[in-house]
């Protein structure tokens, strides 16, 4: 209910999309796609649903695609997945997609053109790729399999996006690269998170938040002001949009967006 009550306040502000995420191993598989439904249905909003094929076999993904299909979902981002944390031992089989490039490439076999795909990238390099190039060459081999446009992990040092940007165009990617904006809300829970993703925290973020880190409120205003700085220069140097992720809350983005329109 609380959901459907920020959806509802999200739909004024006239996103282009939603994007609904997807729990480990498929877990959330059924309100995934009864949120993205309901956002189609309700908001007449594009809605896209986050599909992961780690602990999926490959029938698993085309009975899930046919369900989509039923619901006239057809907005996608295709992602691995994380292996799941409660069973260290899982290992892929051939009955499994061990790559995104792969579940990109089944997806776009099944839907066609009547499909858009999107995909995850990672400006700092994925935290399990050897190299920012090996990387790079991932995200062109994603582009290959049919992705549409890309969706980066989290940053906070610009300077990374515009580095990742003419990384890809050296190798020919011309598709869209949306950058992924986490509003700063918690600098305690940043730091756990960001150790866990890859995503590096420059010593600017640190001077700025690690003061105030028992003020909450000091924090959340410092959050806004820092999100519209970014927002606003990546917007200036090109940005083809802006993908916030907001833990199902309206706060702070709203007010981000207010400042920055």
């Amino acid at each position: 209910a609380k959901l459907f009550q920020t959806l509802e306040r999200f739909a004024l502000l006239k996103p282009d999309f939603f994007s609904c995420t997807y729990g480990a191993g498929g877990s959330s598989r059924g309100k995934t796609l009864d949120i993205v439904s309901h956002i189609q249905d309700k908001y007449q909003i594009p809605a896209m649903a986050h599909l992961t094929c780690v602990q999926h076999t490959k029938d698993d993904i085309q009975h899930i695609l046919e369900d989509m299909k039923q619901r006239r979902i057809n907005n996608i981002l295709a992602l691995r997945g994380d292996p799941p944390k409660d069973n260290p031992d899982y290992k892929l089989t051939a009955d499994n997609f061990a790559h995104s490039c792969d579940l990109i490439a089944f997806i776009r076999q099944s839907f066609g053109d009547t499909a858009t795909i999107g995909a995850a990238g990672f400006p700092e390099g994925h935290i399990l790729a050897p190299n920012k190039a090996f990387d790079a060459n991932v995200l062109k081999g994603k582009i290959s399999a049919g992705a549409d446009f890309i969706i980066t992990q989290l940053f906070f040092d610009n300077q990374e996006y515009y580095d990742y940007i003419a990384r890809l165009k050296n190798l020919g990617v011309t598709a869209r690269i949306i950058p992924g904006i986490l509003p700063i809300t918690d600098y305690n829970a940043l730091v756990r998170f960001c150790a866990l993703c890859g995503t590096t925290i420059p010593s600017t973020v640190h001077a700025i938040f690690k003061p105030i880190a028992a003020d909450p409120q000091a924090t959340l205003q410092a959050g806004i002001n820092f999100a519209v700085r970014q927002c606003k220069d990546l917007l200036e140097h090109g940005a083809p949009g802006l993908h916030f992720y907001t833990l199902n809350k309206l706060s702070p983005t709203d007010a981000i967006l207010q400042r920055i329109s």
